[in-house]
């Protein structure tokens, strides 16, 4: 099983703790993930709660041809404003890394989403990996940049 990596660098026009602030609201999540995948979060937050190291957030989730799926992370890392790390307990992937880095620059903040996976089924995981999911993987960091320059109002 090979581990797959993708970066991803967003220049945001906003405050590096506008941008902490949106980030890391749980609630926001589903705001920011392509509506075909039924993205829910299933834990009950309160309006303003904010993610801290040890945080667990369980999902619903459908990735692939609408199938739903159980997903649980663990905020195993948080610094505020600088960064926090989340991993999969329960999911999909065999695993899942997911690092956020968040970083005050001239023009806003630079958020750097760095995540690292592993497909389950062994070689048979890694050629579906090169066929779709490091695609879909892609897809939803795409969508979340678009999104982000509509809900930040950037160009």
């Amino acid at each position: 099983m090979s581990l797959h990596k993708l970066k991803y660098i967003t220049t945001l026009p906003v405050s590096i703790d506008d941008a902490w602030d949106f980030f890391s609201s749980p609630a926001n999540l589903s705001k920011i993930t392509p509506p075909e995948m039924n993205f829910n979060v299933r834990t009950d937050f309160k309006p303003g709660d904010k993610i801290y190291k040890g945080m667990l957030i369980d999902y619903k989730v459908s990735p692939l041809l609408g199938i739903p799926l159980s997903w649980q992370t663990k905020i195993t890392e948080a610094d505020a404003p600088n960064f926090f790390i989340d991993e999969q307990l329960k999911g999909p992937y065999s695993y899942w890394h997911h690092e956020h880095h968040f970083k005050k620059t001239d023009e806003g903040v630079e958020m750097t989403d760095v995540v690292e996976w592993r497909v389950p089924f062994g070689f048979l995981g890694d050629i579906l990996n090169s066929i779709f999911i490091k695609k879909k993987v892609e897809a939803i960091f795409e969508f979340r940049e678009s999104k982000m320059k509509e809900i930040f109002k950037f160009p």
